[in-house]
Formats: structure tokens, sequence, C-alpha cells
């Protein structure tokens, strides 16, 4: 049932040296909301994260969303331009997984804090780069539900370094929900069909949604969004976080 009354606000969060900015939302009404952390794009926590962070609380979550880039460019956020796109992902470059997995581990602790948090296991949602991130938050012991939006590289790279993101799937805890458009050309299908591969050989619950869509699809300020694959994929994300963190 949506709430239309939420609360919101800007706050900091402490991850030793570093205060990671969060915008943070829920519902108005007394009580206890399971939490689900929102992971932003390359663009920052901007106009489109706050209102996903905002919808995914009123239907009956805390949602909170780190500013990933704080060590980067620290109230960072940006449009969709040709030049937003360099900017951003000049500062995906200078990112690490350990710091990533870090940053989603001291929200997972500040969340801990919250009275009004349930304390059940929380859900993780990301886009683009962000989807990226919630692939390498789902390793992580506390995440029981995982939203991934077409999130390139997990099959090739990681952030900072190393062996691909997809060598660490046998780490996945939870349930995941990979969503990808056929006509993304930054995820080829081949790659979408290996982190599918990968999930089943190493028995994760998931599944993997392909739309006839591009990047971004989600997004209704880019120019490639897709209104019916955006709402079928919301209806799988609200399905996801009802079954894993929601009590029967």
């Amino acid at each position: 049932m949506i709430d239309s009354e939420i609360r919101t606000g800007k706050i900091t969060i402490p991850n030793g040296d570093l205060q990671i900015a969060v915008y943070q939302a829920q519902a108005a009404s007394e009580g206890q909301f399971p939490a689900v952390i929102v992971i932003q794009e390359i663009f920052g926590v901007n106009a489109h994260i706050r209102e996903v962070t905002d919808r995914i609380a009123k239907e009956g979550y805390i949602a909170i969303a780190p500013a990933i880039y704080q060590r980067q460019a620290p109230g960072f956020e940006t449009g969709y331009t040709p030049e937003d796109i360099t900017i951003g992902r000049t500062y995906k470059e200078q990112t690490t997984a350990s710091e990533l997995i870090s940053d989603i581990q001291a929200t997972i602790n500040y969340l801990k804090t919250l009275p009004s948090a349930k304390q059940t296991g929380f859900g993780c949602i990301g886009f683009c780069f962000g989807g990226h991130v919630a692939y390498l938050a789902a390793t992580l012991p506390e995440i029981k539900a995982t939203a991934s939006f077409y999130g390139a590289g997990i099959a090739t790279l990681t952030p900072g370094g190393g062996s691909p993101t997809i060598a660490r799937t046998a780490d996945i805890k939870g349930t995941l929900y990979g969503f990808f458009g056929t006509q993304d050309a930054s995820i080829p299908p081949e790659q979408v069909d290996q982190i599918a591969a990968e999930l089943e050989k190493h028995h994760i619950s998931h599944q993997i949604f392909r739309y006839n869509a591009q990047h971004g699809f989600f997004c209704d300020h880019r120019g490639s969004y897709d209104a019916t694959a955006a709402t079928d994929s919301w209806e799988q994300v609200k399905q996801l976080f009802q079954q894993e963190l929601l009590p029967a």
C-alpha cells in the first residue's frame, strides 16, 4: 500500500574518517520498516535518484542513497548531457571495489542504529554504474535482496582493477534480480548470458529480465527511457522486496 506521506532529508554517516553524504526518505507514520539502499548512476545522487528513493519510501521502506563519489567529488550531481557523461565516467574510474563495498557496509551499519529500521536484512537497488556496485554489495551478508539495473562491466572488470566482479558471484547471500536492455550497447547479450550462467552455477536465487530497450531505460530523465520496460521492471522490484524484506 503506497503511503503518500514521507519524510526526507540529507545527512552524513561515518566511514572511518570519511563522512558520506546520504539522501534518506521514509514513511512519515510511526513504526518499523525494512530498509533499502539506493545506489546512484555515474551522475551522483541527482534528482532522478532522489525520486527513486522517495518512490521506494512510499512503498513502505526506509530508503537511503549514499553518495558513492564522496571521495572523488563531494556534493557532485549532474544531468545527462555528453559532458555530464564524461565527468561522471571520470569519477567512476577513480573508484575501487573495496572502497565502494566499505561505503555500502557503512550505510548498513548506520541503518542498524535506526530504531525505525527492521533488522531482518536489507535491500539494495542500483542503476548504471550503481547496478554494478549493487552486484558487489550483494556479497555482503546483510543484503537479502538486490535489484541490479544495467550494470556494465560485471562480467569483464571490477572498479579499481582485479578479477571481474562476476568472480564474486558465489559470495552472494540473498536473492538477485538483474535488469538489462537487449539494445544496450554497453552490455552485450553474451555478458548477460555469462551473469545468468554464473548465478545458476552457484545456486544463487535470481531472475534475469531482458527488455527490448536501451541502457538507462528506467530513468525518465534520459532519452533512452522506455515506459514499458520501466513499468514492468518496477513491478518486479516491488515483488522482490515484498518477498524478501516484508513479513509474510
